[in-house]
């Protein structure tokens, strides 16, 4: 049989050579060219009539019980969509120091039973450094074995003998795994791709789900090649505010689920614990009747989410007027400042605009935009928003209110909250939700300007301004 080759392959052209270089000479591209292990074409192949696959029609296709592997942990197991699919493979990116690797300690310690362990492969810690940790967090027992390697191939020899039994294997991280058929350091584009292409090959083979830990670069991206989150299964990334104990984790791509999910929880000493009630925790320290407060209802995938987004206005002492954000996108936080300047009057263009989200979450969503708009008006009127009114809608270059997805979830989750007054978008008022909750009244509004006329008390042909 024969053996692998080691060519040197331009991401443009798709040309090969058996050196690298600087520039493609076909192409001519600089920097493209990509150390590639490549396969060699089998010596037998499949005489006509005798191929092992055919094509057979959709209604044909039997769908197998697809059992799912219980996480106990019920934050990460939502993310994933109900539980842990055997032979999947899921990445878990994140900032340094954010909780990756803790939180995957306690998921393989929940995940091991007795004759069914859990392998945990470091390139990072050594076995003591690890066993320091789960004192910490309170992990003892059999079920997780450790191994600190860097080398795919007894990587996956370990598994291999424990393959039986095995509940999952945990790589911890990807960028120290090196295949010793390639030349180029641990880390490279070339080493990252060819490991976890070998992982998710095993996974597909063995049955055993595998989690792979990946580095992040300064954008906030994996780190390595985009084609590492098309190979695996399911990319979460662990997101959180440094300075905040709460950490999400996110669902961007999920081939057993649904995406955008999202899992709370909050960073304490015994670990990552998980938030049963994330929109009561970003409430907890809020202060009422406080001018520039207003409660903005997202949503995170399938789950609703009351949080509060802060504002100040304030006269600026220099030329050109400050824009700082914190958790809200800073160009729809320009866009909506635009818009209230504009179309409800509110002279901004000489004032200091700052917006935050309380805790640390990052909002991404326009159905936020309301929200803020009525919180800087709340600033720069100085009149506070009721405490149990909460605001959603997104708002257009015309100064409408825009429609948003799942209201009737986000009615229910602000009623079981308390909040008895909530404004929306009019045109979601006929279309909206089938069953308003009781002792909630709903105002529908058709532009900004309505909103904070509602939310501030102000008559109806009022038009605030600074």
């Amino acid at each position: 049989m024969a053996k692998p080759e080691v060519r040197w392959v331009c991401q443009q052209c798709n040309w090969s050579y058996a050196r690298p270089m600087g520039r493609c000479p076909h192409c001519g591209a600089w920097d493209s060219l990509v150390e590639t292990v490549i396969e060699p074409e089998p010596t037998t192949k499949h005489p006509a009539g005798q191929l092992t696959a055919r094509p057979q029609p959709l209604s044909q296709v039997e769908l197998g019980a697809a059992e799912r592997i219980p996480v106990p942990i019920r934050e990460f197991s939502r993310v994933l969509g109900g539980g842990l699919v055997p032979g999947s493979v899921v990445l878990i990116g994140g900032e340094p120091g954010i909780g990756k690797s803790t939180l995957l300690l306690q998921v393989a310690a929940q995940l091991g039973q007795p004759q069914q362990p859990v392998l945990y492969a470091s390139g990072e810690e050594s076995p003591r450094q690890i066993k320091m940790r789960a004192q910490r967090l309170g992990i003892t027992g059999d079920p997780l074995h450790l191994l600190a390697e860097t080398d795919i191939e007894a990587i996956l020899t370990q598994a291999d003998k424990m393959r039986p039994q095995m509940q999952a294997l945990v790589v911890d991280s990807i960028q120290t795994i090196q295949a010793t058929a390639l030349t180029s350091a641990p880390g490279s584009v070339s080493q990252v791709r060819e490991c976890a292409t070998r992982f998710q090959r095993w996974a597909k083979t063995s049955g055993v789900p595998v989690f792979i830990v990946g580095h992040v670069t300064k954008q906030g991206s994996i780190a390595g090649p985009k084609v590492l989150e098309h190979i695996v299964d399911t990319v979460l990334y662990l997101e959180g505010d440094p300075f905040h104990t709460y950490r999400l984790l996110r669902s961007v791509k999920n081939r057993f689920g649904a995406t955008s999910e999202v899992g709370v929880f909050e960073m304490q000493e015994r670990g990552m614990i998980e938030v049963d009630n994330p929109s009561e925790a970003f409430l907890a320290e809020r202060m009422i009747n406080v001018p520039g407060s207003a409660i903005a209802i997202t949503m995170e995938g399938t789950r609703p989410l009351l949080v509060e987004i802060q504002a100040l206005a304030s006269h600026t002492s220099f030329g050109n007027p400050r824009r700082t954000v914190n958790g809200v996108d800073f160009n729809r936080l320009l866009l909506v400042i635009a818009v209230l300047t504009k179309r409800v009057g509110l002279r901004l263009a000489e004032q200091d605009v700052f917006a935050n989200v309380v805790g640390g979450l990052q909002v991404a969503e326009p159905a936020a935009d309301l929200a803020v708009a009525v919180a800087l008006a709340s600033s720069v009127r100085d009149i506070p928003v009721p405490a149990d009114l909460a605001v959603v809608g997104e708002i257009g270059l015309s100064g409408e209110a825009r429609s948003v997805g799942r209201l009737e979830a986000r009615i229910n989750e602000a009623a079981r909250l308390g909040f008895r007054t909530l404004i929306i978008p009019r045109r979601l008022r006929k279309t909206g939700p089938r069953h308003t909750p009781e002792g909630v009244k709903l105002i529908p509004v058709r532009s900004v300007g309505e909103a904070i006329r509602a939310a501030l008390g102000l008559p109806d042909k009022r038009r605030p301004s600074a």
